[in-house]
């Protein structure tokens, strides 16, 4: 039952354009805590649950009837296109609501000033990209290079890497992602 409770939440979250870190400062619980709940590992109480759906908004009887199903679906408006970003950055994802996707294709937003946290970034798989407008500071291991409009970039994501835009417009890119990542 907890397997399906968390599905349910995270298709529900993804389809919303909810960030995992988002919802659970809208509801007050730990960011630990809900991402346990999604990989099934723990089962929330109902008052847990309701807490949770409150700050989505939805009630714990639609969160059960409702049709998450809808996973073959092909095209996409811009505004059907789930944020799954964080902070400043804007990760509008195609394909949210399909749960056997195999790749995470994204429209990506960096404002001035924006990146993807001083940390690297590390995980399994390989991401591809080409800027359309702006320029992105992308550093992959040792190597820094600034990229503009019609540059792209290719590599391995095992190699801890950051994305930074310093400069004063914002950076649109479009990139894509193997494995999908559950954002």
């Amino acid at each position: 039952m907890s397997d399906d409770v968390g599905a349910r939440l995270r298709a529900l979250r993804t389809l919303k354009g909810i960030s995992q870190r988002e919802l659970a400062k809208r509801c007050g619980v730990t960011h630990s805590s809900l991402s346990l709940i999604e990989q099934g590992k723990v089962s929330p109480s109902v008052s847990s649950l309701k807490k949770i759906l409150d700050a989505i908004p939805m009630s714990v009887g639609d969160f059960f009837t409702m049709d998450l199903e809808n996973g073959r679906r092909v095209f996409y408006s811009t505004e059907e296109l789930a944020d799954v970003g964080s902070g400043d950055v804007i990760y509008k994802l195609v394909g949210a609501d399909r749960r056997d996707r195999a790749l995470g294709f994204m429209i990506e937003t960096y404002p001035p000033g924006a990146d993807t946290g001083r940390e690297m970034i590390a995980h399994q798989g390989e991401e591809a990209g080409v800027v359309l407008e702006g320029e992105i500071e992308i550093t992959i291991g040792a190597d820094t290079r600034r990229l503009g409009p019609g540059e792209a970039y290719y590599f391995d994501t095992k190699v801890p890497h950051r994305f930074r835009n310093p400069g004063s417009e914002a950076c649109r890119l479009v990139s894509c992602a193997t494995p999908a990542r559950a954002f």
